[in-house]
């Protein structure tokens, strides 16, 4: 299976770092800097347990050829158009498999490629480039899911999943993706508009006297528009949302805090704006989802 991975960041970094390890046929779709960075140092991957370097083949843009059975697509929301730019002579027979959080992203894809080229993937690591250029791995929490959304391209979701198998890091191959997905922006967009409202981790929120209830009033707000959406959130997925929700002295965040406080572009919109504009299209009225999307948006809008 030959592999693209458009980027090198926290997401596409860090899994193609783990696959090159087993020996996988993986490429990386760079950027002129970042090519020139991963050309002279390699790679380089920082995790809780040790660091390793890889020294991947690389191509940009201008000089990429449509000869993958498998690209992964793993930008920041605001940044897929010019993702998709980057990809136009890249896809020929290949199946997208992309790692957004939201669900908007499906649809974009599914308008330009067709779903039966447009896999379904969820990511769950916590990870940033440093001021190095290195990928650093901030907590041992590393799993990909992975799902068919057509016949089409379900072998070849199955043959990455065994793939993945051989890899250092949590791999699943999810019968339905597209509640796997649900599931974790449900999670998500609970945990970025507490965090990101409160400027303040898991643990600093549950020691105010207030912050368990509006961290669960959160959380069922985003539950309720799945469940109206026709993907409600299963017992077990409330179970291990609420264990890292409501744990006392956690240090969790979302990774949106972590933009924010950089003074980076956050993906306010494709989490939190988009479920509230869902929310409110079935009728619900969506109040701390609102309240934590224009709080965002107000950041945003000072540049």
């Amino acid at each position: 299976m030959k592999i693209l991975i458009l980027g090198a960041g926290g997401i596409g970094g860090y899994f193609g770092a783990r696959l090159l390890q087993i020996g996988a046929d993986v490429t990386f779709l760079l950027r002129d800097k970042r090519q020139a960075l991963i050309k002279a140092e390699g790679l380089r991957i920082e995790t809780p347990h040790g660091n390793f370097t890889v020294q991947p083949a690389t191509v940009t843009a201008a000089s990429v050829t449509p000869v993958y059975d498998l690209i992964i697509l793993a930008p920041k929301s605001y940044d897929l158009d010019d993702a998709l730019a980057s990809l136009e002579n890249a896809v020929g027979k290949a199946v997208i498999l992309p790692f957004l959080n939201g669900i908007e992203h499906l649809a974009v894809l599914d308008r330009k490629f067709g779903r039966a080229k447009v896999m379904g993937g969820v990511a769950h690591i916590a990870a940033t480039i440093t001021e190095s250029g290195a990928v650093r791995q901030l907590n041992d929490i590393h799993s990909l899911t992975v799902g068919s959304r057509d016949p089409a391209h379900a072998d070849l979701a199955r043959d990455f999943i065994a793939l993945c198998k051989q890899a250092p890091f949590a791999s699943v191959h999810a019968e339905d993706i597209e509640q796997a997905l649900w599931d974790k922006w449900v999670f998500l967009a609970a945990l970025a508009g507490m965090t990101t409202l409160c400027r303040g981790s898991v643990g600093e929120i549950l020691a105010t006297p207030y912050g368990e209830s509006l961290l669960r009033q959160m959380y069922d707000e985003c539950c309720a528009v799945a469940r109206l959406s026709g993907y409600p959130t299963g017992a077990a997925a409330t179970e291990r949302a609420l264990g890292m929700l409501i744990a006392p002295g956690s240090p969790f965040t979302a990774s949106m805090l972590r933009d924010l406080q950089a003074g980076q572009h956050t993906e306010h919109q494709h989490i939190l704006g988009a479920m509230a504009e869902r929310g409110l299209a079935l009728g619900l009225p969506m109040d701390l989802v609102r309240l934590a999307h224009t709080h965002l948006a107000v950041q945003a809008g000072r540049g």
